[in-house]
């Protein structure tokens, strides 16, 4: 008679779960006091009182404004907000790109010996600590700021998104500018090239697609905040939207959210072909 084979008996636990059960519980023990001190009740939602008055107001959504004279108003505040977040963009990357060039270390021909000169390496530190004061400031605190400064306005929201994103842009510039290959770069710098020869022939050429996927997501990025910036008098879509919902009209408001969704549709094509176009 033929010996049966025999069969691998399969683990009965999985041998990781201790490893798993341990950050799980560590995850909630240091969420969970997070979560005290922001008050985070979502039970509240379902309370018998809670959920009505949003369901009233959501309720009027349905069906969105869609007459002429609403949809031409609409337009007009799109292409205002689509204005200011362009306009406000372009004064960051003014603003930017020639930090970024301050602040990348493959860019410093004393730090082609290994360590920095003091003038480059403390210049180096002031830009990135500037960068750091820009970008911490929320735009929403530079336009109020500005709105008292120039007043009521585009412009307020122009310099507020201007200042934000310049502290931003030029973070995230200088990071994907050095984690590239530098060899191309110092090999510029080592037989006589300038510094934006170096940048334009060395890290640019490799780095643009990324670059320019990043610029177009902050445009998109930078068009939200123009529509929030509206609620504190910056102007564009933000401002009609706070009018109509102070006015509880929530087809207005349905509206302009769906414009909202076909702009942050429309950048991401956007950026799809460029990145395409540049590979």
């Amino acid at each position: 008679m033929a010996a049966v084979p025999s069969r691998t008996t399969p683990a009965e636990r999985d041998p990781a779960w201790a490893h798993r059960v341990f950050w799980l519980l560590a995850a909630a023990v240091v969420l969970w006091p997070m979560l005290v001190l922001t008050e985070f009740k979502p039970w509240l939602l379902l309370a018998p009182g809670g959920m009505e008055p949003a369901l009233q107001f959501l309720a009027g959504f349905v069906p969105p404004r869609m007459d002429a004279e609403f949809l031409a108003l609409v337009a007009r505040e799109t292409w205002r907000t689509v204005a200011i977040a362009t306009a406000g963009l372009t004064l960051a990357m003014v603003l930017a790109v020639p930090l970024t060039l301050l602040s990348v270390r493959s860019l410093s021909i004393s730090g082609l010996a290994g360590r920095m000169a003091a003038l480059p390496a403390v210049l180096r530190f002031s830009v990135r600590g500037l960068l750091i004061v820009l970008r911490s400031v929320p735009e929403l605190i530079w336009a109020l700021v500005f709105v008292r400064v120039v007043g009521l306005g585009v412009t307020a929201g122009v310099l507020a998104i201007a200042l934000t994103y310049a502290g931003m842009l030029g973070k995230v510039y200088g990071e994907i500018l050095e984690s590239g290959d530098a060899h191309p770069t110092e090999t510029l710098l080592r037989n006589g090239a300038g510094r934006i020869q170096a940048f334009f022939y060395g890290l640019l050429p490799q780095n643009a697609a990324e670059l320019t996927s990043y610029t177009v997501y902050r445009w998109e990025c930078a068009i939200r905040s123009s529509a929030v910036l509206g609620f504190v008098g910056a102007g564009g879509l933000g401002q009609q939207m706070d009018a109509s919902m102070k006015m509880f009209n929530g087809a207005e408001v349905s509206t302009m959210l769906l414009v909202f969704v076909l702009l942050v549709a429309a950048t991401d094509r956007l950026s799809a072909w460029l990145r395409r176009a540049l590979a």
